[in-house]
């Protein structure tokens, strides 16, 4: 749904306020509030609780010990719009025809938001959501960002046979300066509503909070600028031979985002310290909520969540940004904190974004509902399995992928299926920087054949990854209709760079 202003908020309120509880619980047995702060781009790995050194995140640091942590946790997909699909129905992302940053999660299938109201909570959200705008996902939005409703990725549209961008090399390098952030008024707006209106809510909430950092360009305030010097950040592991004998797909997606062969080692370091600067930027715009909140609630009454869509890759096995099912660019934070839950576990099973949604309708009292990918993971908290299967799913189709790409992760054993391609099996407890593919080696082919299994019992990888390319091209199409070669041309030559434009642009733009 589109902005709403202060006097129609304040109107929702007051008809919030006045709706009966369906679930007609005592006070005694109300169900708890949920507060939940999705970042974007925040590499699960680069967390205290998964033993890195150099993240000074305080606030995120005592969420996780009056809480419980997942130490494997996956995202839905890969980038932004088909995570936050996932995220928000608790289905696969192509489950809901979400497959990259061009085809945003359309409202066909309820969201955890839908779902909550409908039982009888006051749902509001602020920030980057980022699905289609203008459909009902059961809050009253207030400056929510659907940003690729409206500005697409096109490069995710010209994957067969795929592209190149030209506009990413530069962001591979870090600067500190003084500037404002969107963020400012999320948090803002976030400690507005918790100050002034929720004290008159008479009824369970649930409040979303959607904040854009430490996404790159890797820009941080100034202020952070002597937090970690660059000289002090590690550089990526890269084995010698490392890039000439990477899998096909990632050595065409290094392609499609121009990256030489050799990046001068002073853009990496820079890059890698101000993202561990905008880290702690993130971890201070978390602490005032969790100041706010805490004065204002307490934690048996209120859950408080706080993920990220996605990771980062920040040049680990050559590659940067996200797009990819490696470690860095699919794991992602998870904490979940209050209600009465533990404080300071650990759970390593792996889960995923999709098991969050039902966990959220499960503390309101909402039965999982038929069909449902994600599982609820109170059982895990508390000591039991229930029905999670005990695995993590993950797919990727977006901008750079030249096939589509399917992760399980069970155990130690990570396993990626490209279609058409040659898979890859690592053992990531023991081989953490994924560097040794064990995939077509005899004495792993019972594993290999078991977690294959599993896949295609969830999904039938090759048929979703034509699914996925046939979406993609029905929209260039739409796209290009009646644009013309010039309107084409203009659509695309801040990505694809004037000759690649240009030649697209005369193919697709004439029709």
């Amino acid at each position: 749904m589109g902005e709403i202003t202060r006097r129609t908020f304040g109107q929702g309120l007051a008809g919030a306020a006045a709706l009966a509880n369906t679930a007609q619980r005592s006070a005694t047995a109300r169900p708890p509030n949920l507060f939940l702060v999705c970042s974007d781009s925040h590499n699960g790995r680069i967390t205290s609780w998964n033993g890195n050194p150099l993240v000074r995140t305080p606030n995120l640091d005592r969420l996780a010990a009056t809480g419980v942590t997942f130490t494997n946790a996956y995202c839905g997909g890969p980038v932004c719009v088909p995570s936050r699909a996932s995220m928000m129905t608790g289905m696969f992302p192509s489950d809901v025809g979400s497959y990259c940053n061009s085809t945003p999660f359309d409202g066909r299938a309820p969201t955890w938001g839908n779902r909550l109201r409908d039982q009888g909570y006051f749902c509001w959200a602020t920030g980057k959501l980022d699905l289609a705008e203008g459909k009902d996902y059961g809050f009253q939005e207030f400056r929510t960002d659907h940003l690729h409703s409206s500005a697409p990725d096109i490069t995710s549209l010209f994957r067969r046979p795929l592209c190149y961008r030209v506009d990413k090399r530069h962001q591979i390098g870090g600067e500190f300066k003084k500037r404002t952030r969107g963020d400012d008024q999320v948090v803002r707006d976030t400690l507005e509503l918790l100050r002034r209106d929720l004290g008159r809510i008479q009824k369970p909430w649930a409040l979303y909070a959607g904040l854009v950092l430490p996404h790159p360009p890797f820009v941080a305030h100034e202020r952070y600028r002597d937090l970690t010097a660059a000289r002090d950040i590690p550089l990526p592991d890269l084995s010698p031979g490392h890039l000439e004998n990477m899998h096909l797909a990632f050595r065409l997606m290094r392609n499609f985002y121009l990256l030489p062969d050799s990046i001068p080692e002073n853009d990496i370091r820079s890059a890698r310290a101000a993202y561990f600067a905008l880290l702690k930027e993130l971890d201070d715009y978390l602490g005032q909520l969790l100041d706010e909140l805490n004065a204002r609630t307490t934690a048996q009454d209120t859950l408080i969540v706080y993920t990220s869509d996605h990771g980062e890759m920040l040049g680990e096995h050559g590659l940067w940004f996200k797009n990819v099912l490696l470690e860095d660019s699919v794991r992602v934070p998870l904490v979940l904190s209050g209600a009465g839950l533990p404080h300071g576990k650990k759970i390593d099973v792996p889960v995923s974004h999709a098991d969050l949604a039902a966990t959220l309708l499960a503390l309101a009292g909402i039965e999982r509902p038929t069909g449902m990918r994600g599982h609820s993971l109170l059982p895990l908290i508390h000591g039991s399995a229930g029905d999670h299967p005990g695995y993590a799913y993950s797919e990727s189709h977006s901008e750079g992928n030249c096939t589509g790409s399917f992760m399980i992760r069970k155990g130690p054993w990570k396993y990626i299926y490209f279609s058409w391609y040659d898979p890859l099996l690592f053992n990531v407890k023991e081989d953490r920087g994924e560097h040794h593919n064990l995939a077509g080696k005899p004495e792993f082919a019972s594993v290999e054949r078991e977690i294959h299994e599993i896949l295609t019992t969830l999904v039938n990888p090759d048929e979703v990854t034509e699914r996925a390319f046939e979406a993609q091209e029905s929209l260039l199409r739409k796209t290009a209709a009646g644009k013309g070669p010039e309107k084409m041309y203009d659509a695309l030559v801040s990505r694809l760079g004037r000759g690649q434009a240009r030649a697209l642009a005369l193919k697709h733009g004439r029709g």
